[in-house]
């Protein structure tokens, strides 16, 4: 409960409504959890595929199933998300006047369900979207024949739609929290209005009712083996959330760590400290005039001169292309551009990025 007293020192007298920092800071804390998450599969999956594989391929899935259970914990016990509750935050029903009703009390059924849905269902399956997105576009480049059926035209037309949806998406998001910051609004997403709810401060009396609530949390007596059989699933769901809470608050600074680590500015210094020696280019056999030559820009096709779509290396010389550059090419001369070492179609590789 410290986070929480600091959190009410700092409030201003009057105003239970958190500011625009504190809004989007409990929304960036659950941001952060699941590509750490994803991180850590990663590396287990890597490390031994056979017994870690199923993380990889199901980490979606076993998340939202995480998220639910967590989110559920808090929303029933604090009327608050996980990231909420840590920066000492609750949920309020739309309308609930100064008589507001205690974070120990819980959300009406009807704002709990809608918030509980609306945290987690929608993040998942903005996701799966984004992954769909991605999964089309690379389909897209990665075909060389021009489209000749109903679906390719109509998936070509759902990529070039996503990006102002996505637009559209982001812009309600941004507009709703310029009207929170002008007063204009009482919420800073549109997800809450959603829910009907609206965040608001923990009060002392809400700290107060929130400890003598976890203090009286021993399980009562039960007398017959269902009463017994709920009673165990019941100790068993809490303690796996309070396992995930604790674990989550731990790690939250691991995260802030992480992030730092792995920033922009840090880049230069963590490559020269852990880089392996670059080994050198290979020979090249001939200098022609058709002879491709390298671009300054590492990310550019030596070919085509613009940025690598769908980017292909040839395994007899290590240079990297466009598909469709270096597929015409190698078809028409059997060579490399570059090294003129003698190449065929087999020697294309595809690339794959680890989010395809």
């Amino acid at each position: 409960m410290a986070e929480l007293g600091a959190h009410l020192t700092a409030a201003p007298a009057g105003d239970d409504r958190p500011s625009i920092f504190e809004a989007v800071a409990q929304d960036s804390l659950m941001a952060a959890v699941k590509p750490a998450l994803q991180h850590l599969a990663k590396v287990l999956a890597e490390s031994n595929p056979a017994r870690y594989g199923f993380l990889w391929r199901w980490l979606d899935e076993i998340y939202i199933l995480l998220d639910l259970l967590l989110q559920q914990q808090y929303l029933a016990r604090c009327s608050a998300s996980f990231s909420e509750n840590f920066y000492g935050l609750k949920r309020v029903a739309i309308g609930d006047g100064k008589q507001q009703a205690l974070a120990s009390a819980g959300l009406p059924k009807q704002q709990h369900w809608k918030s509980l849905l609306l945290l987690v269902l929608v993040p998942y399956l903005k996701g799966k979207l984004e992954k769909l997105v991605s999964s089309l576009r690379e389909e897209d480049e990665y075909s060389i024949h021009p489209p000749s059926s109903s679906w390719k035209r109509f998936y070509r037309a759902f990529l070039a739609a996503y990006p102002f949806v996505n637009m559209a998406w982001e812009g309600w998001f941004l507009i709703q929290q310029l009207c929170y910051i002008l007063g204009k609004a009482q919420h800073h997403s549109p997800m809450l209005r959603l829910a009907g709810v609206r965040l608001v401060r923990l009060t002392a009396d809400d700290i107060q009712a929130l400890e003598k609530k976890f203090a009286a949390a021993a399980p009562s007596q039960a007398h017959s083996i269902k009463t017994q059989v709920q009673s165990a699933m019941k100790k068993a769901l809490d303690g796996i959330a309070f396992s995930l809470s604790t674990g989550l608050s731990v790690g939250v600074f691991f995260l802030q760590f992480l992030d730092w680590w792995y920033s922009s500015e840090n880049q230069e210094t963590i490559k020269s400290l852990t880089a392996l020696p670059t080994p050198p280019p290979p020979v090249h056999l001939d200098h022609g005039v058709d002879s491709a030559l390298l671009p300054k820009l590492k990310t550019m096709c030596p070919l085509c001169r613009k940025i690598r779509a769908n980017a292909t290396v040839l395994s007899t010389s290590g240079y990297v292309f466009c598909y469709r550059c270096v597929y015409n090419y190698v078809k028409t001369h059997q060579r490399c551009p570059i090294t003129g070492y003698a190449t065929e179609l087999q020697h294309l590789v595809k690339l794959y990025s680890p989010e395809s």
